[in-house]
């Protein structure tokens, strides 16, 4: 009997068509990415008993300070912040300015006076009133700190974390000058791999601990230690540089990385992140074990989660295991701790740095962070 090739054709093509069609429902369905978790409703405002109705700004003075003055959560600061419009720049603050707490609504309010004078827009329950001028102690391009800068100065310039590609494409020294084992500041270095003739400042930098997921072991980037600044003398296959300055030895096969030296903008505004968020304290820049205020930490959340300079987030010591003697010696975590709060200054793709500001007990490596 002979075959039809046009019944054949037909009859393939329904079979390719059920094959795709089984092929689909077989498939694994791509899953949306899930929605960021919301935050609670955050309670009122709650100001301290002991609070000033009034309060002048001097040197030395950060906002985090004030804001504790008047504040129990003084990340919400900005809940309070009563921006006058008659005053230059109101979301900065300077010594000799007027900070009065009053209430509008109900609710509490802080305004700031420049100049010696309180307007007509003074809080309800402070009564108007004209001030002595007085000499100011800084100029007006001067605002006061957030934080301390002199405690994260160093972070804020120099590469801190870097990923593996970064790590494998960078120049790298091959020897210095006269062959000396240790280089520094005065000494001139060769080096390889330079491919951008204009390009004349660098950091030179070396591996240091490498920033890993506490959970998942994931490899979230790498610390990249700073040993100083160098300058192109002279570029080609070898090129020349000089260092200009040294804050460790310069060894072969160090790396070099270009050097930005443009200060980043310092006015935090402290503020809880506005999805809920957490993670962990994942190191201690410089290995210190034992963790207190004013001291730098890296935890393992980053720009893909959110994390923003000015975000302040609560310390939680994590709680130790535990056995159960009246069930079998079962293993039982206990809760966690509240340690304190740390706020955001730095941040990378998957990691940031924070200072802790607040420590009510000693953290450690691992403890967790949220939001406040």
């Amino acid at each position: 009997m002979e075959k039809n090739p046009l019944r054949i054709s037909r009859w393939l093509a329904t079979l390719a068509a059920a094959a795709i069609v089984v092929g689909c429902a077989n498939a694994p369905q791509q899953q949306p990415a899930p929605e960021p978790e919301p935050v609670a409703a955050p309670e009122p405002v709650v100001v301290k008993p002991d609070a000033p109705q009034k309060y002048v700004v001097v040197k030395g003075d950060t906002l985090w300070d004030i804001s504790s003055r008047f504040l129990s959560d003084p990340w919400r600061w900005p809940e309070v912040w009563d921006s006058n419009p008659q005053v230059e720049n109101p979301h900065l603050i300077y010594p000799g300015d007027i900070l009065i707490l009053g209430y509008k609504d109900g609710r509490p309010v802080i305004q700031i006076h420049r100049g010696g004078i309180i307007s007509s827009t003074t809080p309800r329950g402070i009564p108007e009133q004209r001030l002595s001028p007085r000499v100011r102690a800084e100029g007006l391009d001067r605002p006061i700190a957030t934080i301390p800068l002199d405690a994260i100065r160093p972070f804020l310039t120099r590469p801190r974390v870097v990923s593996l590609a970064e790590l494998e494409a960078a120049p790298y020294i091959v020897s210095s000058v006269d062959r000396h084992l240790i280089a520094g500041a005065g000494h001139r270095i060769y080096v390889r791999g330079l491919t951008d003739v204009d390009l004349t400042n660098y950091v030179v930098i070396r591996p240091g601990v490498t920033y890993r997921d506490p959970e998942t072991r994931e490899i979230l980037g790498y610390e990249a230690i700073y040993l100083g600044d160098a300058q192109l003398k002279d570029f080609g296959d070898v090129s020349t540089l000089q260092i200009t300055s040294s804050a460790r030895e310069v060894l072969n096969g160090d790396l070099l990385l270009p050097a930005n030296d443009t200060m980043p903008d310092t006015n935090f505004m402290p503020r809880a992140p506005k999805d809920k968020v957490r993670g962990q304290i994942i190191s201690v820049p410089g290995g210190v074990s034992l963790i207190g205020q004013y001291q730098v930490v890296a935890i393992n959340l980053g720009q893909q989660e959110g994390m923003e300079p000015g975000h302040v987030l609560a310390v939680y010591q994590a709680g130790d295991m535990v056995r159960d003697r009246r069930r079998g010696y079962e293993q039982v975590k206990m809760p966690d701790e509240h340690a304190g709060n740390l706020m955001v200054f730095r941040t990378f793709a998957r990691v940031s740095y924070g200072l802790v500001l607040k420590a009510t007990r000693t953290m450690h490596v691992n403890d967790v962070v949220t939001n406040p």
